[in-house]
C-alpha cells in the first residue's frame, strides 16, 4: 500500500497520504514481534536478549500509539471532506497533513521512550520468564520485585490518552458524518460516503476492541492467556488485514493497482 500510493500520482491526496503512513505503521508493527516469535518457535529456544526486549517494547509502543493517532487523523479527514467540503483544501492542506503525521510519530515515540526506560529499569529479582510471545509491558511489570502500583496507573493514563481519547474523537467525527450522510440527496454520494466510513470503522473496531480488552480492563478481571489471545489480534491479524480491507473496498486503490501493474508489465516487454 505504501509503495502503491507513492508510485501512483492520482493517490497523492491527504486521505491516501495518511493511509500510506498507516500501512507503514502496520508493517513495522508486525515486524517488531512476529519475526522473533517465529525464530523462537522454529528453534525451540524461547529467549530474547536485553537489547532485543528493549527494541520490541520501544517499537511496539511507538506503533501502537502512532496508529491510534493516525486513525483519529483519518477520521478528521473524512469528517472535513463530507461535512465541510468547501473548507477541505484549507483544513487538510499538505502542511496540516504533514503536521498530523509528524505529531503522531513524535508523540508515539516520546511515550514509548518513557515506558521503555522505566520498564527496563525495574528490579527483576524474581523469575525472568515472560508469560507472553513478545516483551509486553503488562506481562513484565508483575515480574518486578518493587511496588509498581503507581506505574500501573501511569500505563492506564497513557492508554486513556493514546487510545480512549482518539477513539472518542473518531466516534464524534463519524457521528457528524453519518448525520450529514443521512441528509444527502444524492444516492451516489451517500453510497460513496458510507463505503469510505464503513471501511475506516472496520479498521477502527479491529484495532481498538482487543486493545481496550487488554489495557482498559482491571488486571483482576483478565488472565495472561486472555492477554496473549488478544495480542494475536492487534500484533498479527489487524496489521495484516488493514491493507487488504482498504484495497478491496476502494475503487481508487484497485485502479491504482492495475495502472502500476500495467506500467511494470509494459517496461518488461
Amino acid at each position: 500500500m505504501t509503495a502503491l500510493i507513492f508510485l501512483d500520482p492520482r493517490l497523492h491526496t491527504p486521505m491516501y497520504f495518511l493511509l500510506s503512513q498507516l500501512s507503514l505503521v502496520d508493517l513495522m508493527y508486525i515486524s517488531s514481534t512476529v519475526p522473533k516469535m517465529a525464530i523462537n518457535f522454529l528453534s525451540g529456544q524461547m529467549s530474547i536478549s536485553f537489547l532485543g526486549c528493549a527494541m520490541q517494547i520501544f517499537f511496539f509502543a511507538t506503533m501502537a500509539c502512532s496508529e491510534g493517532l493516525l486513525l483519529a487523523s483519518m477520521a478528521y479527514d473524512c469528517f472535513v471532506a463530507i461535512c465541510h467540503p468547501l473548507h477541505y483544501p484549507v483544513c487538510m492542506s499538505k502542511r496540516v497533513c504533514v503536521k498530523m503525521i509528524l505529531g503522531s510519530w513524535t508523540l508515539g515515540s516520546i511515550n514509548s521512550v518513557s515506558h521503555t526506560t522505566y520498564t527496563l529499569h525495574l528490579p527483576y529479582c524474581r523469575s525472568r520468564a515472560i508469560n507472553h510471545f513478545y516483551c509486553d509491558i503488562t506481562a513484565m511489570v508483575p515480574l518486578a520485585c518493587a511496588d509498581t502500583s503507581v506505574y500501573e496507573y501511569m500505563i492506564f493514563f497513557s492508554t486513556v490518552i493514546f487510545l480512549l481519547l482518539p477513539f472518542l474523537g473518531i466516534m464524534a467525527s463519524y457521528g457528524r458524518v453519518l448525520f450529514a450522510v443521512f441528509h444527502m440527496r444524492s444516492k451516489e454520494g451517500r453510497k460513496k460516503a458510507f463505503t469510505t466510513c464503513s471501511t475506516h470503522l472496520t479498521v477502527v473496531i479491529f484495532y481498538y476492541a482487543p486493545f481496550a480488552f487488554t489495557y482498559l480492563q482491571p488486571k483482576s478481571l483478565r488472565s495472561p492467556e486472555e492477554d496473549k489471545n488478544m495480542a494475536v489480534f492487534y500484533t498479527i491479524l489487524t496489521p495484516m488485514l488493514n491493507p487488504i480491507i482498504y484495497s478491496l473496498r476502494k475503487k481508487e486503490v484497485l485502479g491504482a493497482m492495475r495502472r502500476v501493474w500495467g506500467m511494470f508489465s509494459s517496461r518488461k516487454k
